[in-house]
């Protein structure tokens, strides 16, 4: 009589935020997917460009053992899409407010052709030291940061973001994305209807053709601070489907 197979471990869940964002973005889901004995790991993305993200996300998922689970806010769907090709453990992909470039799409110019988001009238450039020179990165102007980040959130909170915001350099947005890894893994998608910093049009159109198990919920792009709890339940329901 043959043995059935033995199921796969289920996998850590690793945590990947997005631009002008910080690992304590993901704290309610965090506490969630914790009391239910999920294993999780938020990294701290350097937020320098796609392809220098993606090389230092992998190497977080590279130093897990076990499957790994890669959920991503944001400008981080661009990185766990490139980090997850050179990750061999990464066994699905969950995709909150985030973005899922294709091969060579830049996410400057997917942001200028969503009619939902108003994410570029929000930015400040600002200079920083570079080895040979000065770069640019960009923060949210903190005035604006309810009506283009965090519209279901409060005003306290919105103001939070604004002060502990990190910014995001001009490569991230500028730089051609990898082949991504949507084309090879189960994903799955949550896509906030009033998403105006990524765009609801644009997350929603990535999700659809990255065949992702899609979850629409009425919200900002914060989502995951909105709805913590309908964000963990997207995330169980990946971890079910991989484990």
């Amino acid at each position: 009589m043959m043995s059935e197979p033995a199921p796969t471990p289920s996998p850590t869940v690793v945590l990947v935020h997005g631009a002008f964002a910080e690992s304590s973005s993901w704290n309610g889901v965090i506490e969630l997917l914790q009391a239910d004995g999920v294993q999780v790991f938020a990294v701290a993305v350097p937020l320098r460009g796609i392809s220098f993200d993606s090389a230092y996300v992998a190497s977080v998922f590279a130093q897990i053992p076990g499957p790994v689970l890669a959920v991503a806010h944001s400008y981080g769907g661009a990185v766990i899409s490139n980090a997850a090709t050179q990750s061999p453990n990464v066994v699905g992909l969950v995709f909150v407010a985030a973005f899922a470039p294709d091969e060579g799409e830049k996410l400057s110019d997917i942001t200028a052709a969503s009619k939902d988001s108003v994410l570029g009238s929000a930015l400040v450039p600002r200079q920083y030291p570079t080895g040979s020179g000065t770069g640019t990165e960009f923060f949210i102007d903190p005035a604006k940061a309810r009506d283009a980040f965090a519209g279901d959130l409060t005003d306290v909170q919105a103001a939070l973001i604004g002060t502990v915001q990190r910014p995001v350099t001009d490569i991230a947005f500028g730089e051609p994305s990898g082949v991504p890894a949507w084309k090879t893994l189960p994903s799955w998608a949550v896509v906030a209807t009033a998403d105006r910093a990524a765009g609801t049009d644009v997350t929603r159109a990535h999700a659809q053709r990255a065949g992702a198990a899609i979850t629409e919920l009425d919200g900002s792009h914060v989502i995951m601070m909105s709805q913590p709890q309908a964000v963990a339940d997207v995330i169980k329901s990946a971890i079910a489907e991989v484990s």
